[in-house]
């Protein structure tokens, strides 16, 4: 299999390959089950990512109560000159109590975070660094300035947020220049595209898909989060629960359709539908689907060279406006 085409990261950003890898579920979130045959394989899939030519790996501080970050590291110290490490602050979480969760924007949290992170990844400098979640009470021009010290005490290259609105992109913007900004998109989930794409589109920031699969579910390999291991997260979100997910799942024949005409998998023509709103919007877009193992890296990776017809296209353009289900059971952290 060749390496996948490349795109910038940003109008100024280094280069990238056109798809990423979301590292999270090799440490947290979609199973109670990460046992050390996990973390060979999530190794391997790592090293084989590099040799397809993904070079953007996406972890953050909170992702296994830090493990992640930890699981990432050696990768990333074996090949720092070939592969950029994006990382997270803001949400910060005690594994003594699962239930806490908190926001933080505050400059002092920021500058003890990126610390933790640098440490936890045993890197000197970390390549992009997000926000993860915006906490209002916190103006941003704080937030942002104290992201700013951070390039240019060199302990980071470039910014970026996530699930901020066009408005808040554009005042973030103009304290200091952001690379990429990072929210769901994807067939089922396209709210972004309202304000958030035009303004990166228009900064020339570059736009991360996270959950371009739909947590899994655009791939077909569930129906109901009832068929999912006990503890992952899905379980909690209101469009992969009772009759939220019949409806949503009927919601892909399309998908299924195209698929098989195509001799392609339901998750590459997902990911090709993503991968080619970079056209549609005229904005460098690298989705970042993840997963644990290597035959789903090769398949994601496959949908970097499936291009969709204008017809199939037309096709797929009504299902997100029929999603049932908010895309979690707490929406209050996202900007609207």
């Amino acid at each position: 299999m060749s390496t996948i085409p490349t795109t910038t990261l940003g109008a100024n950003g280094p280069v990238v390959g056109v798809q990423g890898l979301g590292c999270m579920g090799m440490s947290d979130f979609y199973s109670d089950q990460f046992g050390d045959t996990g973390e060979t394989e999530s190794r391997a899939t790592l090293e084989r990512a590099l040799e397809l030519g993904v070079t953007l790996f996406d972890t953050a501080d909170m992702y296994g109560y830090g493990r992640n970050e930890q699981l990432v590291g050696p990768f990333v110290q074996a090949h720092r000159d070939e592969v950029l490490v994006a990382t997270k602050f803001a949400i910060e979480r005690r594994e003594d109590d699962p239930t806490y969760r908190a926001v933080r924007n505050d400059a002092a949290y920021i500058r003890q975070a990126v610390d933790a992170s640098l440490r936890r990844l045993g890197v000197d400098h970390i390549d992009l660094y997000y926000m993860h979640r915006r906490n209002p009470e916190v103006p941003l021009a704080e937030s942002v300035g104290a992201m700013g010290e951070l390039v240019a005490a060199g302990k980071v290259r470039f910014l970026g947020l996530s699930e901020v609105n066009g408005a808040e992109l554009r005042e973030a913007y103009a304290v200091h220049p952001i690379a990429a900004l990072q929210s769901e998109w994807s067939l089922f989930s396209r709210d972004v595209e309202r304000t958030a794409v035009p303004a990166a589109a228009e900064l020339g920031v570059a736009f991360v898909p996270y959950s371009p699969l739909g947590r899994g579910f655009l791939t077909g390999s569930f129906s109901n989060a009832s068929e999912l291991a006990q503890g992952d997260f899905r379980h909690y979100q209101p469009r992969f629960t009772g009759d939220n997910a019949a409806h949503n799942a009927a919601l892909l024949a399309p998908v299924h359709k195209i698929a098989a005409d195509r001799g392609a998998t339901a998750a590459q023509v997902a990911l090709a539908w993503v991968q080619q709103r970079s056209q549609v919007h005229g904005l460098p877009v690298i989705p970042i689907p993840g997963t644990r193992k290597r035959t789903r890296l090769e398949e994601n990776v496959g949908a970097a060279s499936l291009t969709l017809t204008q017809a199939e296209l037309a096709t797929l353009e009504p299902i997100a406006a029929q999603v049932a289900g908010d895309r979690y059971a707490d929406m209050s952290s996202i900007s609207k």
